[in-house]
């Protein structure tokens, strides 16, 4: 595995390094030891998934706030996802920043993201599934939503999402 940072601070982009033989292939694609060695999130509480059978599909921005925050670990496991990490941490010095990485199954790879970030991404093909590891339970009464278009952020998404839940669509803008 080989671990990248991104512009903001503290999320990374996580590559798997595959074996590959006449079987196909294997490869890690999460290790705590490595992740302790970086100074990362290495025990992960709660694994999810989410399948979107179509295109332009947009999930987000969530945040989980303290004391229940939690990291994330985001992977595409079929198909491509324009995934969005953005920094609401006040003393991270990449605050309100926002970072995009297309996240695609066929590279395997991943982002890391740290506590205090929210997070979303669009579907680039139908049938995405996407898969989560999270340090954290979920819990609705620490679970924020902000607008995927607020101009507090200026995300330059790719397209106009076709499908959003209403949640999504009509959460409020950032208020520091």
């Amino acid at each position: 595995m080989r671990i990248h940072p991104t512009p903001l601070a503290g999320v990374m982009q996580v590559y798997a390094s595959p074996h590959t033989d006449d079987r196909g292939l294997f490869a890690r694609t999460f290790c705590a030891d490595l992740f302790a060695a970086n100074g990362l999130e290495s025990s992960f509480r709660q694994a999810s998934t989410s399948w979107n059978p179509h295109i332009g599909t947009l999930r987000g921005l969530h945040l989980q706030m303290a004391p229940k925050g939690e990291v994330k670990l985001v992977r595409a496991t079929r198909g491509r996802v324009f995934d969005v990490t953005v920094d609401l941490r006040p003393d991270s010095p990449s605050y309100r920043a926002w970072v995009a990485i297309e996240l695609d199954a066929a590279r395997r790879n991943a982002v890391y993201i740290p506590e205090g970030c929210a997070h979303g991404y669009m579907t680039m093909e139908a049938g995405c599934e996407v898969s989560y590891l999270i340090s954290q339970p979920y819990d609705p009464d620490s679970a924020r939503t902000f607008r995927w278009n607020d101009p507090a952020f200026g995300i330059r998404w790719p397209d106009e999402p076709y499908i959003i839940s209403p949640k999504d669509a009509e959460a409020p803008d950032f208020q520091p």
